[in-house]
């Protein structure tokens, strides 16, 4: 039975999930603890401070994640060492670009105004050298399907960070700077045991060569506006709410929207899971295959989100009292919730549309898509704090890039292999019955 037990465990599915889900739980932990130690404000320009750092490194990860494993998956040895070596040179040339970019930027500090800028300028250069060795490891892990390094990767860069914030609160030392000391802790030390655990693969740098490199580097060019774009939506409402709102607001409206999480954890571990197959369906020229496994995936995950979602909805006012303490109990933090789970439900749709994009070759159709979202986005966003003058008037505007989004890839996928919409939630919902019958059969069994 243990044997049994343990077998289930090493699944890729659930690697992937409980990576994806211990992250979220330590991140979830992390900011209970951060809302409780840190002045509003303060909590504010951290957010203001992490949303531009992960946008900035969107140029890196969005132009290797996809590519590498695309190029790397099925290789054989020699091929995949051009492809780590190749990724490894590509990585290494824009984390110098931004670094050079930033040395003139940080001399400029004192003619800079507003704190969170400031605090940006400084640190995001040396924090992106630190997390390079950890962020190719992630690559090369995740194309192997070794979801379980990706779970050591994924729980020491989170758990190192999280394990100074809690000496810091209760020594009662936690200030902003504190703060961002610990996250370049955690990134420097995970880097350094992916090197020494030889995930890191820096020896095969030498087995660059300069034809993968311009492979990696054209796919590259087309998913790094895709991935750039698509974290834009978050960190261009992060901007708006600052600079119009105040750091105060900002606190507030993503404290609201943190429990999204609920829906992003199986969205990233499925996603991860399912483009390998995806990618083997499309290799072997079985379009109808694509499509079938693109909406098992979407309509199971659909089905399995509802529940969750109804009960956040629900229990809204219960969570924001857990994760950000009393003093945001009156706030619109738990309405904010409630308006983002509404239409939560779509995200599925929107984000296994665009993986399938881009396992048929279509890139370019996502990053105009993402591009329209963006626009959308950004004006219903300013349109929404206009009419309202409030954070509530940014959450509602939230439907329009997810509706441009669902259509647009669903018009690009359908021009390929056609198909209908709703099937994908019948689909999902004959999976989950199929599951459910599976299991009961197995519990009647003993």
């Amino acid at each position: 039975m243990t044997t049994q037990l343990l077998q289930k465990l090493q699944n890729k599915h659930f690697l992937s999930l409980a990576g994806n889900g211990i992250m979220s739980v330590l991140g979830m932990l992390n900011m209970i603890i951060l809302y409780r130690a840190l002045p509003v404000a303060s909590i504010g320009m951290w957010v203001f401070f992490l949303s531009i750092l992960l946008l900035v490194d969107t140029f890196r990860s969005g132009f290797l994640t996809t590519a590498f494993i695309k190029f790397y998956a099925g290789a054989n040895p020699e091929r995949a060492k051009e492809v780590v070596g190749s990724a490894w040179f590509i990585g290494g040339a824009i984390t110098a670009i931004l670094v050079l970019i930033n040395i003139p930027a940080y001399f400029l500090i004192s003619y800079l105004k507003n704190p969170s800028i400031v605090l940006f300028v400084e640190w995001f250069g040396i924090i992106y050298v630190a997390s390079l060795p950890y962020f190719i490891a992630s690559c090369v892990v995740q194309a192997e399907q070794r979801f379980d390094n990706l779970l050591y990767i994924r729980f020491s860069s989170q758990g190192i960070f999280i394990v100074f914030v809690i000496i810091m609160a209760f020594t009662k030392t936690a200030t902003l700077q504190n703060i961002i000391y610990a996250y370049l802790g955690g990134a420097f030390l995970t880097s350094l045991l992916t090197i020494v655990m030889g995930w890191a693969r820096i020896s095969c740098f030498k087995n660059r060569t300069w034809a993968c490199i311009s492979e990696i580097f054209h796919f590259g060019k087309y998913s790094v506006g895709t991935t750039l774009s698509s974290n834009l939506f978050g960190t261009s409402n992060t901007m708006i709410v600052n600079f119009m709102l105040g750091p105060s607001a900002l606190a507030v409206f993503n404290l609201g929207q943190r429990l999204m999480e609920i829906i992003e954890i199986p969205l990233r571990s499925f996603a991860a899971t399912g483009m390998p197959e995806l990618a083997a369906a499309y290799n072997a020229g079985d379009r109808e295959r694509v499509i079938d496994t693109m909406k098992r995936y979407t309509g199971l995950i659909t089905v399995a989100l509802l529940p969750a979602c109804l009960g956040a909805v629900v229990l809204a006012d219960v969570a924001i009292h857990i994760i950000g303490g009393s003093k945001y109990v009156n706030s619109e933090a738990a309405n904010i919730m409630r308006l983002f789970m509404t239409f939560a439900l779509l995200y599925p749709l929107d984000r296994f549309f665009a993986l399938t994009l881009d396992v048929i070759h279509q890139p370019k159709i996502n990053f105009i898509k993402v591009l329209l979202m963006l626009l959308g986005s950004v004006s219903a966003t300013f349109a929404g704090i206009y009419l309202t003058g409030n954070i509530y008037g940014v959450a509602i505007a939230g439907i329009v890039p997810t509706l441009i989004g669902v259509s647009i890839g669903y018009w690009g996928l359908n021009r390929w292999q056609p198909f209908n919409v709703w099937s994908v939630f019948k689909t999902g919902y004959d999976e989950a019955l199929i599951l459910i019958k599976t299991y009961w059969l197995k519990l009647s069994a003993k």
